[in-house]
């Protein structure tokens, strides 16, 4: 059961009670309210009345509608409980990597998978200064993050499989660190939008350091998973000649490497 305050005549005097009844053949949601403050009061139902329906035929019912429909319009809607947004943002080392492994390994697994991708930065701190240049980025001075910022086709599907796999392409045991990029900007990292997102990144990082503490994933350079998980900020993209560098130049710097290219099963 839940409630909320209506305004009627300026004044807050209703108080609704949503009951939920289930019968055979579909499930109802009614709405049955009281009055404060004022001499109208609206005769609850019995028992018998709400599992039968026969209250919703009811021509008294009109202040009840109203009050459904004024709860609904309150009322944040569940439609979209639970659905993971489309866009995440993954630092990994250097960006060029993490983009090649992203936007052509991971395709290549999942076809169609991602809509977009751009190479750029991220920080942590929703009040770091905007629009960092790569030069002052690339100083460590800034917090921000060489990010990719990829947007999927079907989240559903695939962003749990993309935070898998991000974690097989680089090592998320060197704080701060890929190889011989040393730095915050270097940071193993997952930006996430939205609770759903959170949600999986959390629990796919709880479960990637129970294999490596199995001795299931053994080719990371230490025994602690350092991967930060933060709430994404606005993202600055990255100027057009760093965008599918490696696409371009395909001999190009690249420290990335695959630890591991299944995914393993706990026991």
């Amino acid at each position: 059961a839940s409630g909320c305050i209506l305004m009627i005549g300026g004044r807050s005097i209703v108080s609704p009670l949503i009951i939920r009844t289930t019968n055979p053949i579909r499930s109802q949601l009614t709405i049955y309210t009281t009055t404060y403050n004022n001499s109208m009061t609206i005769k609850l139902p019995s028992i018998k009345d709400i599992i039968t329906g026969s209250h919703a035929k009811s021509k008294s019912n009109n202040m009840s509608t109203s009050a459904a429909d004024a709860c609904a319009a309150a009322a944040p809607s569940s439609a979209g409980a639970g659905a993971i947004e489309s866009t995440v943002a993954l630092g990994a080392g250097c960006y060029w990597g993490t983009e090649k492994f992203v936007k052509k390994d991971f395709q290549k697994r999942f076809p169609n998978a991602v809509k977009s991708a751009k190479v750029g930065f991220m920080s942590p701190d929703a009040n770091a200064k905007p629009n960092p240049s790569y030069r002052a980025v690339c100083s460590g001075s800034t917090g921000n993050v060489e990010v990719l910022n990829v947007e999927l086709n079907d989240p559903d599907k695939h962003y749990e499989e993309l935070i898998k796999f991000f974690f097989m392409f680089h090592d998320p045991s060197t704080k701060d660190r890929q190889g011989n990029d040393v730095g915050t900007q270097y940071a193993s990292a997952i930006f996430f939008n939205g609770e759903e997102q959170a949600r999986i990144a959390h629990k796919v990082k709880a479960e990637l350091q129970e294999l490596v503490d199995a001795k299931m994933v053994t080719r990371y350079a230490n025994d602690k998973v350092e991967t930060k998980i933060f709430a994404a900020n606005p993202f600055y993209e990255a100027h057009a000649e760093h965008q599918e560098y490696l696409m371009k130049n395909p001999g190009g710097y690249c420290n990335h490497f695959y630890r591991f290219k299944e995914w393993p099963e706990l026991n």
